[in-house]
């Protein structure tokens, strides 16, 4: 088994979903998860906040640096995760498939770098 990040890729430009689409793919979401923790696969997932919300440490010297807000200029952002441990890649894709299907954003699929 594997683990793999499925990100959700939100762009910073164009509306928001209304409160009853947001309702709608929040509904579809929970229904994948608890697919997902039916099939064993479900590790962990969460969405996060807007960009502007995030706080930067870089280190310089001897000393680390704290700045708020994104580090670059984004087009996209990622919004939300969710880790699954699967046998390979083809099937991280089918998650990634119904991931996109449920949130009707991007997702990109990728495999942690040590997956045991």
């Amino acid at each position: 088994m594997a683990h793999y990040l499925l990100s959700v890729v939100t762009p910073t430009e164009g509306e928001p979903p209304t409160d009853d689409e947001m309702n709608a793919i929040m509904g579809d979401v929970a229904t994948l998860q608890s697919d997902m923790q039916s099939a064993g696969v479900w590790v962990f997932s969460g969405g996060l906040e807007a960009p502007d919300t995030a706080t930067v440490l870089r280190r310089s010297g001897d000393d680390v640096l704290v700045t708020d807000g994104p580090f670059v200029e984004l087009k996209e952002y990622v919004g939300g995760l969710t880790i699954i441990d699967v046998p390979d890649l083809d099937a991280a894709l089918h998650w990634g498939r119904r991931s996109t299907e449920a949130i009707g954003l991007a997702i990109e699929v990728r495999p942690f770098h040590w997956s045991p």
